[in-house]
């Protein structure tokens, strides 16, 4: 995997509260166990509206969605994050985001973004602004240039900026384990 450092992109606003998995990639799509196409169904129902932000060309590129509060809620759906990813987003910016849908971005390699209300309005009012991402720093940075720091799991945060997962990192302590397993007196019988 590559390494998930910087980036710079404008952002897609959907300002809805409360967007659930099944909103995001709705269960009739849910038949396939893996990753490609399915992009094409993200928020499928939605984008039946000519209107919908993502029917719009000025969305057309943009790496960064930009949601209402508790984004992802509903039920554990990794087909969610596999969707938005497919479509081309890198980051999912709100001022709250579900839990589970966090764990599941963070290991499909979507950084989950939680920033503070006045942040997160002044990104709403101004859809299609260029923003920057800095992932080693926590920050996202708005085109005036002031930053604003968000929260991220420290694990989470060395495994996207080294380009690994959960099995890569317990494979790079390889020897560590084997000596300590080695080490160790053995369990009696």
């Amino acid at each position: 995997m590559e390494p998930f450092k910087t980036f710079e992109s404008k952002t897609v606003v959907l300002p809805v509260d409360n967007v659930d998995t099944d909103q995001i990639i709705p269960a009739r799509f849910l038949t396939v166990t893996t990753r490609g196409g399915m992009g094409k169904n993200l928020f499928a129902d939605w984008r039946l509206d000519p209107d919908f932000v993502l029917n719009q060309p000025t969305s057309a590129g943009a790496l960064i969605l930009v949601t209402g509060e508790n984004f992802g809620c509903g039920s554990s759906r990794e087909h969610a994050a596999w969707a938005l990813v497919d479509y081309g987003f890198r980051a999912v910016v709100s001022t709250s985001i579900a839990d589970i849908f966090k764990n599941n971005a963070v290991k499909n390699r979507l950084l989950p973004v939680e920033v503070d209300a006045n942040t997160h309005r002044e990104l709403v009012q101004s859809p299609g602004a260029s923003v920057v991402i800095d992932l080693e720093k926590k920050t996202l940075s708005l085109p005036d240039g002031r930053a604003a720091s968000f929260p991220f799991d420290g694990f989470a945060q060395h495994c996207l900026l080294n380009g690994i997962d959960q099995l890569d990192f317990l494979m790079q302590r390889e020897d560590a384990i084997r000596a300590f397993e080695e080490s160790s007196p053995a369990e009696p019988a």
